[in-house]
Formats: C-alpha cells, structure tokens, sequence
C-alpha cells in the first residue's frame, strides 16, 4: 500500500500563523510550501481565539498565497486547556486501554471527561514488578478544539489531525536528529506566550509542562518599564535596525528590561527541569534543544544555557529537509527556522494517523 500523502502543518500561535506543507520521496524530506502570517495583538489570549476573523484572514491568506491543492490539515494546541500526564495501569493491550480509559482518566484530570478529548499511548508495555505498565494520558478540552476546527473550515481547509505543540516539536527533532537512546534530551519551545517544555528519556516523553510565558512578557515589561507603545517596544525586543526608529530610549535600559525577563523564564525552565530531576532514577540530562521565535532573543537563550549547565542548542526543522534555494530564500528559512518547529512537526502527519508519541 502506498503511504498516505503528508498532512499540511499549520500552527496556529499567539503572534502568528505558520504554515508548512512537505512531500516525501525516497530520500526523505523536500519543501514544497511555507509561510508564515502575522496575528495582531491579542488575537489569541491563553489559548483562546479572541479574533476568529484575524485567524481565518491569515490561514486564508496563506492558502491563497501557495496554491495548495491539499486541504487535509494537522493543527496544535498547547496551553491551560491540554492536560499531559504519565501514568501507571494494570498492564493491558491498547484495545482494553482505549475502552478503559474513560474511567481510569477521572482521577488524573481536573476537568469533567465529557468536557475532554482523552487519547493515550502505552509508554512502556512491559509491566513492572507490581503488574503496572507506563501510560502516557492527553486531554484537551473539546470547546478550544472546536474553536481552533472552526477557524481551520472557515478558511476553506479540513482539520484531520489535532496534536499537541509539544509533540509536533518532537517530531519534528526526531526526524531531523538522531539522539542516543540513552540520552536524556530537553525540548524547550518557546513561543510569544506559551514555552512548552518536553523531557525525552530513552526516546520517549517522561515529562512535559506549559509554563504560561513567552515572547510577549518582553515587549510588555519593554511597554511599561520604558514607557513606549506596543509596537515601539516589539522594535526594541527584536533590536537591530528596527529599534533605531524609537527616540529617546537607551540600549542600556533595554537590555536591562530585556534581561531581567530572560532571567525569570530561564528560572522557571530551571524550575521544571529541577522538579523532573527530583523525581526520576535516571535524570541526568545531556542536552537542551530550543525552538520558538523567542529563542531569537540572545539574553533568554544565554541565561538558558548558564542555568542548566549543560549544552544548549538551537533545534533546526530544517536540518534533514531538502530545500530548492531558488524556491525559498536561504537567509529567511534560517531567520525564521526557530519558530518553525512545531509547524515542520505537524507537516510531518498523515491525515487520520495515529502519532507514535
């Protein structure tokens, strides 16, 4: 049987809407669309979508702009309304835990289960000496999955897939990576206003949490402390050029706002990674791999790396992926590669498969 075409990966995040479409051929990966749409502020708070018509603009336009014969999309959601656990159960196949897991899921999530898309995967089938095996349990509210279904038809596009952010990210690592399975890897996907932290230990997700951060707690703090507007301060985040055009503020003071928030989401990063430690035989973490756009901010990436104490690196979609550089413009895939992830991830599904995660 041939395999199933790919699915269009189209993550829809808090700042923008990034959109990859990949073909598969015999020697991996090729490019055959990307792009990438911005949202206005505030377009999406804490997950949800307070500006369906932005949304559905955006997907539009970037169907429209690629010509894409596929409609089949795979979509992600991370944040508040996602409940990722690991879990341990009587050993049984993934027949008996896809019948159980409705009674077995009340007591591990904090919403009503008729309110939830539940899916589980057997971590580990052999049980243990009690008889346990590791399970790993995803919930995610079903009114934030049809919102984001919703924006997705509007826009003339069939959802087939809802994943995780988290997840898409590991795909898309393990697809361009080839990690012992010995080692205990961190991917950390930082976004404008959700980081998403996934712990790999063996090859399989051990830990994982969404610490409600990200890009925008540096243009805000910029806003407040430095007393400019919202898209004085975006200029002033990214620096370069674009932060020429705002009068009257010092680089220094800059960097000090810019810092000082770096410092706080490292520390909470530190804080999961030291809980994961606390709480696992084998914790002894060899790298970290980031992604998201705001790991383009240098301070948050060098307070990373001097918190952890072990190699940190940028995680790139790209590596594996065969790119025509007449079709895309080198310089702007490698610019905007971090922030690319978690959509490379979903372009990696097929429509209605189930993921190996």
């Amino acid at each position: 049987m041939a395999k199933a075409k790919l699915s269009i990966g189209l993550d829809i995040g808090s700042s923008s809407v990034k959109l990859v479409h990949l073909l598969e051929v015999k020697r991996g990966f090729v490019l055959d669309a990307f792009g990438v749409a911005p949202l206005p502020p505030e377009a999406i708070v804490d997950g949800a979508l307070m500006n369906s018509t932005a949304i559905v603009e955006a997907i539009r336009e970037l169907a429209a702009q690629h010509k894409l014969k596929s409609k089949e999309v795979a979509i992600g959601v991370s944040g508040h309304s996602v409940i990722i656990k690991k879990i341990s159960l009587p050993r049984m196949s993934q027949e008996e835990l896809d019948e159980n897991i409705q009674w077995e899921a009340e007591q591990y999530i904090p919403f009503d289960v008729k309110d939830v898309n539940i899916d589980v995967q057997i971590l580990d089938a052999g049980a243990d000496a009690n008889g346990q095996m590791s399970v790993l349990l995803v919930a995610a509210k079903k009114d934030m999955i049809n919102d984001y279904t919703a924006v997705v038809n509007e826009a003339g596009l069939i959802p087939v897939i809802v994943d995780v952010d988290a997840f898409a990210v590991q795909n898309a690592f393990e697809a361009n990576y080839e990690p012992s399975k010995s080692e205990t890897i961190v991917l950390v996907n930082a976004g404008a206003s959700v980081v998403n932290i996934n712990i790999l230990s063996r090859g399989l997700t051990t830990f994982t949490r969404d610490i409600s951060m990200g890009g925008n707690q540096f243009t805000e703090e910029i806003q407040k402390q430095l007393n400019v507007s919202y898209d004085e301060a975006e200029k002033l985040k990214v620096g370069g050029d674009a932060s020429k055009d705002v009068d009257g503020v010092v680089p220094q003071e800059v960097d000090r706002v810019i810092q000082g928030v770096a410092d706080q989401l490292a520390g909470e990063i530190q804080r999961s990674l030291d809980f994961y430690a606390a709480s696992a035989a084998d914790a002894q973490i060899s790298r970290v791999y980031m992604s998201g756009g705001t790991v383009k901010i240098p301070a948050l990436f060098r307070a990373i790396e001097g918190r952890v104490g072990v190699p940190v690196e940028l995680l790139d979609p790209f590596k594996r992926v065969e790119i025509d550089k007449r079709k895309f413009d080198p310089k702007l895939m490698s610019d905007l590669a971090p922030s690319i992830a978690v959509a490379m991830g979903l372009g990696l599904r097929r429509p209605f498969d189930r993921s190996d995660d």
